[in-house]
């Protein structure tokens, strides 16, 4: 009997992407917004009964459904962006920051025998996460583990740190190991170079700190070796990366844009959706077709890489399975 599973601030559905590769069945998802719930439909169309698009508060649960029947697997990924550094000096909002207890009430309903909860590794500092694990260790009966993983040691060519919290009713779950020992590098997401169009950097358009950045780049790297540039935003590693690492952690902006060489002039293009996909270890059959470009960018950026959450799962479901079935 294969397990089944639902899926609380689902997003496109990368978590979701993650849970399908490890076995399981998606048969419910919430989100607040409606493109990233068209986006989920799309891809899970065996959720569509219980797919639902609501804003989440204490008093949600279960019963926002039809009919989900047995569940399994509980996954969730709270509001990040009020635990997130991503936010600079911005007031934080204990509501947001709360939401990681409205899967309580879920946990309450449904009783699943596994648990996944993913956040920004910044969470570990919020007042209430402590009581939150507590909770679900004491109140409702789960063995925890929480780690923090990046997507770069799971075969995905990005490093994006996020914590997750695993927890089944069986036994402790045990670390999750990487996947990978070399990392992917970012001119693995790069389409073919005469795919996209690229303008020269000083085009008359562009903002002088955005040519500064590059000037500075190419002053510390050499001439004529393509590199990434941050496009738009502060940025305090030095405004650029080379393509032989994994690409930095994508946010919901479109910040990365991709400095190539036409002779002895150094041109300049923003990364594509495509790219982006790749750098967040979705697959090639992932749809992501509603809204507007800088939609699509900000479901990437506020995504989970599937990799890590399958590795997750399969470590999660395998060892609790397996004690159990020794014992």
């Amino acid at each position: 009997m294969g397990l089944r599973g639902i899926d609380l601030f689902c997003g496109a559905g990368g978590s979701s992407r993650g849970a399908a590769d490890a076995g399981v069945e998606m048969v419910g998802a919430v989100d607040q917004w409606e493109i990233a719930t068209r986006t989920y439909v799309d891809n899970f169309p065996s959720a569509r009964r219980n797919m639902v698009t609501t804003t989440l508060s204490d008093t949600s649960g279960a019963d926002i459904f039809n009919s989900t029947g047995r569940i399994d697997l509980l996954i969730a990924s709270p509001e990040c962006t009020h635990h997130s550094l991503a936010r600079g000096n911005r007031p934080r909002c204990e509501l947001s920051r709360r939401s990681g207890w409205y899967v309580v009430r879920f946990i309450e309903d449904l009783a699943p025998e596994y648990i996944v909860l993913e956040n920004v590794a910044m969470m570990r500092h919020w007042d209430g996460y402590r009581e939150l694990l507590e909770a679900l260790e004491k109140r409702h009966g789960y063995r925890l583990r929480a780690q923090v993983l990046d997507a770069a040691d799971f075969g995905v060519p990005q490093s994006r740190k996020r914590l997750f919290i695993f927890g089944s009713k069986h036994r402790l779950p045990p670390e999750v190991r990487p996947s990978v020992q070399t990392p992917k590098p970012a001119r693995t997401i790069l389409d073919p170079i005469d795919k996209w169009p690229a303008g020269p950097l000083e085009n008359g358009r562009r903002a002088e700190a955005t040519i500064d950045r590059v000037r500075h780049a190419i002053k510390e790297i050499g001439s004529r070796r393509d590199f990434l540039t941050v496009y738009y935003g502060s940025d305090k590693a030095g405004g650029y990366q080379t393509l032989d690492r994994p690409l930095r952690t994508l946010t919901t902006l479109d910040r990365f844009g991709l400095v190539r060489w036409d002779g002895k002039t150094p041109t300049l293009r923003m990364l594509q959706v495509p790219e982006l996909m790749r750098a967040m270890g979705l697959r090639r059959d992932f749809l992501l077709q509603h809204g507007t470009r800088r939609d699509r960018i900000k479901l990437l950026g506020n995504g989970v890489c599937p990799p890590v959450m399958e590795m997750v799962i399969r470590t999660l479901v395998g060892t609790a399975r397996g004690r159990a079935t020794a014992a």
